[in-house]
């Protein structure tokens, strides 16, 4: 049996198809459809303007609605007790205060069965939450899975993603 050594052309094509292979990811991750989310939000709250900016700087297009958030949070079945200074919709989900973007992909990516996912109050360090003017403090806090109930029309929530 004779071994050739590749001819300087096949050389140069494997390696354009290697380059190009390499190059597709990235391609396609450029390419690819930013999320589309809607928010409803005091205009005068710079900790919901904060995680806009947030939410975009992760890929996300973002609408905003500056007539608050109360009316909408009532409509979609959120409680006040699980209430924050802004509510979204994505994805048919929806999120309630500075929830981080890369919960919000774990939701969409997962699709879970749940009215969507809430940061009560507005913690220290979460996102929006987390500009200069609070030096560097982190509080911990926790992003629910909010569910409604079968039996009532209340909801149940669960850990989601924990921030220590």
């Amino acid at each position: 049996m004779r071994i050739t050594q590749p001819t300087r052309r096949q050389w140069m094509t494997a390696l354009a198809a290697g380059l190009a292979g390499a190059a597709l990811p990235a391609l396609a991750r450029a390419a690819a459809p930013q999320t589309a989310v809607e928010v409803w939000k005091d205009p005068n709250c710079g900790c919901c303007k904060d995680w806009v900016t947030h939410m975009q700087a992760n890929g996300f297009t973002v609408t905003v609605h500056e007539t608050g958030n109360a009316a909408v949070r009532a409509k979609l079945g959120l409680p006040t007790r699980l209430g924050s200074c802004h509510t979204a919709l994505v994805g048919g989900y929806l999120l309630e205060g500075h929830v981080p973007a890369a919960d919000v992909r774990k939701l969409l990516k997962d699709k879970p069965k749940a009215l969507g996912l809430t940061v009560p109050g507005m913690p220290v360090g979460s996102p929006g939450m987390d500009g200069p003017e609070y030096n560097g403090r982190k509080d911990p806090y926790d992003v629910l899975l909010v569910t409604k109930n079968l039996v009532n029309s209340d909801v149940s929530t669960r850990v989601f993603t924990s921030y220590r």
